[in-house]
């Protein structure tokens, strides 16, 4: 028997199930029917097919280094001879395990079968420290907000994605935030809940710590981490949905160009991402072709980097694993702890220092387990800010609080003047480094420093 997940049910094994594309896949996705199609595979006794979740296409391989400088033409940054796919989700009995993947091997019509983990907001339940370090107009002054503001980046136009628990844009106008919201671009697991005026949580602190340095962007609330299982929480969620968030995402991306938003460059895009896997036992071992947290050819992870080549600029948490003092969920487990999408080499992985430029000893140190150099930068966090909790804390604020200055430069700086890569670069070439070297496992390349960060993009 193959080793299982531990954060699964006993019976059930949560798996995604990657199939070449029929009509039956393309009509369920594109909503002409209204459930998943019965497939050959998920026909035994204890495999189940969840009809819920509607087929969700992932693009092919983007073609490698160059895709997102393409000018973001779909047909120009992935690899054109790879046949289209869906992906489905299903429950498989723990018993019915090894026929199923017999089954898989044997179909014609199954690319591969994948581990569908649980994921979990990286909010700071350690205690390192106990309280706030300074507030959110620190930040604004490190960040050089004002500066930002005079120079018209304040993030007007800009669709910012916040991928997390659901945002009270209510809670946020009592707090002195005004940003705009998309509705239409807004997405989430569990239907009846109004998005924009979720119940106040994680993902709106997120949203508020955007809003420190892109008071004026455009919200769009993917509330990811909504899907629970019994016993969970509303900040857990599984991969499965963020695929299919990202689906979403990349739809919008990939339509013709129009004026959006007011934005000269409807295909900017900033997405925020402050979860991930705490532990390697909520994922199929390392090597098994059902991985994720290693994977690059699992369907999230190329569904990410389809995103960036079509121009969106993504950042994720590192997570809540550092040495010093751990989140209780990384069961002590504190190296290369960044899984996944959040170590993606098309993605910035957000590090968390205080406002004395300390890093916190929650923050997980690299390397990252698809690209080594991981993280890309250190951002601020443990600040009393939003008020949602005691202190915008963990890796989880110091993405957003970076998030805010990508949006409050797309504002002047759109995707198809800067590309995603070309920012990324900019913003680990003008970060402030924390020692000898360019680079290390604690801060990255350093703490995003924003007077270096415009003066770069002067000279383009």
């Amino acid at each position: 028997m193959v080793p299982m997940p531990d954060q699964v049910r006993p019976e059930q094994i949560r798996v995604i199930i990657q199939m070449r594309t029929t009509p039956a896949l393309a009509a369920a996705a594109f909503g002409a029917i209204e459930a998943a199609p019965a497939l050959g595979i998920t026909e035994p006794p204890g495999v189940e097919l969840d009809p819920t979740y509607s087929p969700v296409p992932v693009p092919p391989k983007p073609s490698g280094e160059g895709a997102a400088e393409s000018g973001f033409g779909m047909s120009a940054s992935f690899t054109a001879a790879e046949p289209p796919t869906h992906v489905v989700r299903a429950a498989v009995q723990v018993d019915a395990w090894s026929d199923f993947l017999e089954r898989a091997n044997n179909d014609e019509n199954v690319v591969e079968v994948f581990g569908d983990p649980g994921i979990a907001a990286f909010e700071s339940r350690a205690v390192c420290p106990t309280g706030p370090v300074g507030t959110d107009l620190d930040v604004e002054r490190l960040l050089l907000v004002e500066e930002l503001h005079r120079r018209g980046m304040d993030g007007t136009g800009v669709p910012v994605a916040v991928v997390d628990s659901g945002i009270s844009l209510p809670f946020l106008r009592r707090r002195g935030k005004k940003p705009e919201f998309n509705a239409e671009l807004s997405w989430g697991p569990v239907t009846g809940q109004p998005l924009g005026d979720m119940p106040v949580g994680h993902g709106t602190m997120c949203a508020y710590d955007v809003c420190i340095a892109a008071p004026a962007c455009t919200l769009i609330d993917h509330a990811l981490l909504t899907s629970t299982t019994a016993g969970g929480s509303i900040m857990d969620g599984f991969l499965s949905d963020a695929v299919k968030s990202y689906g979403v995402l990349l739809s919008y991306m990939s339509r013709a160009s129009k004026p959006v938003f007011g934005d000269p460059s409807p295909r900017t895009l900033v997405v925020n991402n402050s979860w991930g896997m705490f532990h390697p036992s909520w994922d199929f071992p390392v090597g098994n072709p059902q991985n994720y947290s290693d994977n690059p050819d699992h369907p999230f992870n190329i569904i990410v980097e389809s995103l960036e080549a079509a121009g969106a600029d993504i950042l994720f948490a590192a997570g809540n694993c550092g040495p010093e003092c751990p989140d209780s969920r990384c069961r002590s487990v504190t190296d290369a702890g960044i899984y996944g999408a959040n170590s993606s080499s098309v993605v910035t992985s957000v590090a968390g220092v205080v406002i004395s430029k300390d890093r916190i000893g929650y923050s997980t140190m690299g390397p990252g387990r698809l690209e080594e150099r991981k993280p890309d930068i250190a951002s601020y966090t443990h600040f009393a800010g939003s008020g949602v909790f005691s202190a915008d804390g963990g890796t989880s604020a110091a993405t957003p609080v970076a998030a805010g200055v990508v949006a409050a430069i797309r504002r002047r700086y759109p995707a198809s003047v800067l590309s995603p890569g070309q920012l990324r670069d900019l913003l680990r070439d003008t970060a402030e480094p924390q020692g000898d070297e360019d680079f290390d496992y604690e801060y990255g390349h350093g703490i995003i420093e924003v007077q270096n960060l415009l003066d770069a993009l002067e000279e383009i």
